[in-house]
């Protein structure tokens, strides 16, 4: 592997620099929230050598008894969910003139690693491979086309498809093109179905009394194309591993692609954030995938 030779270019800049301690919290918060899986999902605690969830397969069933007559005896059922965690990290490289503006930083950090890591869950579980066995995507789900005309009785459509699989809805992950085919769509009498808020923001928080989590991760372009899923999210499970790690250095040797890059040569130094994320499903048939096929 051949040391760099070239000047980084980093658009960026710093001298001394003291990470705020609230950064990693933050971060967090951000990642959560650039995730509509985890925002819709259940959160588990997951230690680092994964964990059995126990689900329940069956319930009780109870009967009709006549009086003085023997009460029925009914047991629920259940099954076993292991998810196991996998590590997920980036390394963001800068130059030290850079740590003249620490505000100018922090912004950077608070507004870019979030949503790198948020982004990355999402459409793994939504449109990507497993990182390894016991850790559960969606990409085989049922398309359900929401697009053109009678948007409403397409969006009951769903409903009827998760029910048959004797599921129930609980949320739905949208995508900026799905939120637009709905923002667009009219009733009989060209009237909206959806509207804005009070604030006049274009922003759909609920479906049919299911809440709206957006993100871009949830768009697969295609013939149709994958706007958003919906489905029982309280049949997801997700959990993550002693939170988000936040390391900074100023004299590691980087490697990036086919070139090594020496942080204290070149004045610079590099930041790494990494976790470990876990998830599962008790059953992919409860979810769905919404596309914009017109019939």
């Amino acid at each position: 592997m051949a040391y760099a030779t070239n000047p980084v270019d980093t658009n960026r800049g710093t001298t001394n620099i003291q990470l705020p301690s609230q950064l990693s919290t933050d971060i967090w918060a951000k990642a959560i929230e650039s995730s509509a899986v985890m925002q819709l999902a259940q959160r588990v605690n997951l230690p680092g050598s994964g964990v059995t969830i126990p689900v329940i397969t069956g319930d009780a069933t109870a009967d009709w008894v006549a009086e003085t007559a023997e009460k029925p005896v009914s047991k629920s059922t259940f099954g076993v969910k292991q998810m196991t965690p996998y590590k997920m990290a980036v390394i963001e490289l800068f130059s030290n003139e850079f740590r003249r503006d620490l505000p100018a930083l922090y912004a950077e950090l608070e507004r870019r690693l979030p949503l790198s890591l948020g982004k990355k869950f999402d459409e793994t579980v939504f449109h990507g491979t497993a990182p390894g066995s016991n850790f559960d995507v969606l990409t085989n789900s049922t398309g359900v086309g929401i697009g053109g005309t009678g948007a409403y009785s397409k969006l009951v459509g769903v409903y009827e498809t998760l029910a048959t699989a004797d599921a129930s809805l609980t949320g739905w992950a949208l995508s900026p093109q799905g939120k637009a085919m709905l923002l667009s769509a009219v009733d009989g009498n060209e009237r909206p179905l959806f509207v804005p808020n009070v604030n006049d923001t274009a922003v759909i928080g609920r479906i049919l009394g299911a809440p709206v989590a957006e993100t871009k991760a949830v768009y697969k372009a295609g013939t149709p194309a994958i706007v958003g899923f919906a489905g029982d999210w309280e049949q997801a499970r997700y959990g993550i591993v002693d939170g988000i790690n936040v390391a900074i250095s100023e004299e590691a040797t980087i490697n990036d692609g086919t070139n090594q890059i020496n942080l204290w040569q070149r004045n610079m130094f590099a930041l790494r954030v990494e976790a470990e994320f876990g998830f599962i499903v008790k059953d992919p048939a409860a979810f769905v995938a919404l596309t914009n096929a017109t019939e």
